[in-house]
């Protein structure tokens, strides 16, 4: 199986991981009123329950870089998985408030040490694919959650046992994803790379990245946890369409990550970031400015909307940022998770203090922000593998062994490739494809590219793969005669 195949394979089976991962959340969440009735919670106690996850998610994180350099990716994931799901089955079984609150601590640091490891498996499938693809991975995070949901509402309609259903969720869920993290791409750290600190806080250089997910995380939050209210007690809304404003957001939300990296392909991350903050601010907008339900709710659909790909290319972005991409990784998930963790008690806050439009003023705010902010992925974004240096016009630094021996084969043009296309000290080049375009047309892609190694022939089908994968490294000195000849000869 060559590369591009086992790209394409393991994309497959990362796209399941992250559903298997989406399906425990969505599993959970539908379980929360029978554990607050079980043990008799009031609202603020539950409440302080369920800041726990999120508190244990972002101490666990900045670990997960250690336990992927330590036992390679594919363990990792498939370790750090299993751990989430068989969580899935202790909330239940808290016999006490204390109880559940070191559970759901607990809970949270499994999710979170997996969420940094898959994702660090889903940047380098995108590195390998040469194409986005982070967008429709957590959009599939998302529809997991939503269908794992709705058997979860459908148990809690049967009346059954929360203990029982939770504990056989599990088990599936984690014969479900351990199989399918078989295919996963099993990276490596080299035998000269120092491990990462156990416990290492976010990088420099995840920084900038982590305040564009801190905003799109910050809206998200606040929308999910107080848009019913905000239709409740600001537009008068009856409580069945209040909660029509939570399936708008996540519906809508999980649409647009699904359909994401077609825009992304098109735009680039920055801009779709930038259009994708106009879309947010424009539903803000619409939420603050009415005061009917019908029209607040279409504005949060287009907060969902907007916000859906910003987190996706805010992990990718900082997968490329440096060395080590899960320590990366890490970093943005805590700056992110943090967002989440304060968003709900600031809105509140703020809602307390003065009302909650100005509440959600603030939210609009910081979607706007993405606008200015989009430029911190630029970097990443177009960093994919780039070498540290210009090349060099040496041929021996190419991987060319003898180039007097091939200016003697300029008869055959066809027989080899530019050097580029070949691998450093991989012997012999394949020949190159035909495209179907005709030498020296105005669409032929090599017209009036240079090569490298002067003399040396063949077509420039090596410099075009090289130029999408890595566009600073660019043919230097000399015209390529390859691409002269066959011009001539044909």
């Amino acid at each position: 199986m060559d590369s591009h195949q086992e790209a394409r394979r393991a994309r497959v089976r990362i796209a399941l991981v992250f559903a298997v991962h989406g399906a425990v959340t969505g599993t959970f969440v539908t379980r929360i009123p029978w554990i607050q009735d079980h043990l008799g919670l009031s609202p603020g106690q539950l409440g302080l329950a369920l800041v726990a996850p999120a508190i244990g998610a972002s101490l666990a994180m900045p670990l997960a870089g250690r336990v992927v350099h330590r036992y390679g990716a594919r363990a990792a994931v498939r370790g750090l998985l299993a751990l989430w799901c068989l969580a899935l089955a202790l909330p239940a079984l808290a016999p006490n408030l204390a109880a559940l609150w070191i559970i759901l601590f607990l809970y949270g640091g499994a999710a979170g040490m997996a969420d940094v490891a898959m994702n660090a498996q889903g940047v380098e499938v995108e590195r390998r694919l040469d194409r986005s693809i982070m967008s429709g991975l957590h959009g599939m995070w998302s529809a997991g959650g939503l269908i794992a949901s709705g058997f979860g509402v459908l148990a809690a309609h049967q009346q059954f046992d929360a203990r029982a259903q939770l504990a056989v969720t599990a088990l599936v869920l984690t014969a479900l994803g351990v199989s399918v993290c078989s295919g996963l791409i099993d990276v490596r750290p080299a035998e000269d790379e120092d491990a990462p600190p156990r416990f290492a806080l976010p990088p420099r250089s995840a920084l900038a990245i982590g305040l564009v997910g801190f905003c799109a995380v910050f809206a998200e939050g606040a929308s999910m946890d107080w848009g019913g209210v905000y239709l409740r007690d600001v537009t008068g809304a009856s409580p069945s369409i209040a909660a029509a404003s939570f399936t708008a957001f996540a519906a809508t939300m999980t649409a647009a990550r699904l359909a994401g990296d077609l825009v992304v392909r098109r735009l680039g991350p920055v801009r779709a970031v930038r259009v994708s903050g106009c879309v947010a601010t424009l539903g803000g907008l619409l939420v603050i400015g009415s005061d009917s339900p019908y029209l607040a709710i279409p504005g949060f659909a287009l907060i969902g909307i907007g916000i859906a790909v910003v987190v996706p290319l805010a992990f990718a972005a900082a997968g490329r940022s440096g060395g080590n991409p899960s320590q990366a990784i890490a970093g943005v998930a805590t700056i992110t998770y943090t967002s989440g963790l304060i968003a709900p008690a600031v809105i509140g806050l703020i809602a307390q203090t003065t009302s909650l439009t100005v509440s959600f003023g603030v939210v609009t705010a910081l979607t706007a922000a993405l606008v200015l902010s989009a430029g911190a992925l630029r970097q990443n974004a177009s960093s994919r593998t780039e070498p540290s240096a210009e090349p060099s016009a040496d041929p021996a630094a190419l991987g060319v062994t003898d180039v007097a021996e091939n200016r003697d084969q300029d008869a055959a043009p066809k027989a080899e490739l530019c050097p580029l296309s070949r691998r450093a000290g991989s012997g012999t080049a394949p020949a190159p494809p035909d495209h179907g375009r005709r030498p020296g047309s105005a669409s032929t892609p090599t017209a009036g590219r240079r090569c490298p190694a002067p003399g040396r022939t063949g077509s420039c089908h090596g410099c075009l793969r090289l130029r999408r994968a890595a566009r600073p490294r660019q043919c230097s000195p000399g015209p390529c005669r390859g691409s002269a000849a066959r011009r001539r000869g044909r």
